[in-house]
């Protein structure tokens, strides 16, 4: 009975995390670029009583053993990189990744930082930025006599400068690819840093091989379904209350116990 007690206990705390998991997916879905995350669990190790295989006689053995359950424990929380809804703002500086890669973006540290967020800024200095100001890598500059900006789906920014009638290019965005995604280290204001888990990043250009094509006067939304996750919610609240009703059931058990002696 005390085993029982501590079984359902992990039971509670593993659906305790996977309901966090849930509320931060919810509260982000409409984190531009947000992708959701899912948990993972693993049983716990057993208690052996009777090895399966054990000789029952000299001819004989036992087919199955008697192994008895520990509970629960989280394994990972997972990044789910699948595409999210195209959303269109007609913001020549939005631009949405159609396809595998992520943005480059220098933080001021002097790391890079990879997001799907393509939210782009412009700051004082005409440099295009993140949503908190940090440039993009390779660093690409709109001078301030700039109109009509272009992106292609290959990355090539392009702009009218001044007086003129054709077209400037001022520079191209990169992409980066990863052989895991999932290890990337997620790390708040919709960027991601690279682990040893995700492999070094793969830099190339827009549409080539492996890598996305661009569109510009989009954003990648949350890729966080609200019925999936509202669901998986229920399951999850069923799952906790299961577990609550066996430790208060393993202690009318002990309490019957005491009352027998």
């Amino acid at each position: 009975m005390i085993r029982s007690l501590w079984t359902a206990t992990s039971g509670m705390g593993a659906q305790d995390l996977n309901i966090d998991v849930i509320a931060n997916n919810l509260a982000n879905v409409s984190t531009t670029g947000f992708k959701k995350s899912t948990a993972d669990f693993q049983d716990l190790i057993y208690q052996i009583a009777k090895v399966p295989g054990s000789p029952t006689s000299d001819d004989t053995t036992s087919p199955t053993g008697v192994q008895i359950g520990l509970g629960v424990r989280p394994a990972a929380v997972q990044k789910i990189f699948t595409e999210g809804d195209l959303i269109q703002t007609s913001n020549p500086l939005d631009v949405a990744i159609e396809g595998a890669g992520f943005f480059q973006i220098t933080q001021p540290n002097g790391n890079t930082a990879y997001t799907r967020a393509g939210s782009l800024k412009r700051d004082g200095d005409g440099r295009l930025t993140n949503s908190d100001g940090y440039p993009v890598s390779p660093e690409i500059t709109v001078p301030e006599n700039a109109r009509e900006i272009t992106i292609s789906e290959t990355g090539v920014v392009s702009a009218i400068l001044g007086d003129d009638t054709d077209s400037t290019e001022l520079g191209n965005l990169d992409l980066a690819t990863f052989v895991n995604a999932s290890g990337l280290l997620a790390i708040g204001r919709n960027l991601y840093r690279e682990t040893p888990a995700s492999g070094t990043a793969t830099i190339g250009t827009p549409g080539s091989d492996g890598y996305g094509t661009l569109l510009q006067g989009f954003l990648e939304g949350s890729n966080v379904n609200i019925v999936e996750e509202l669901a998986t919610m229920i399951t999850a609240q069923r799952a906790f209350e299961i577990n609550s009703k066996t430790v208060s059931t393993s202690d009318e058990m002990m309490q019957t116990t005491v009352n027998m002696v």
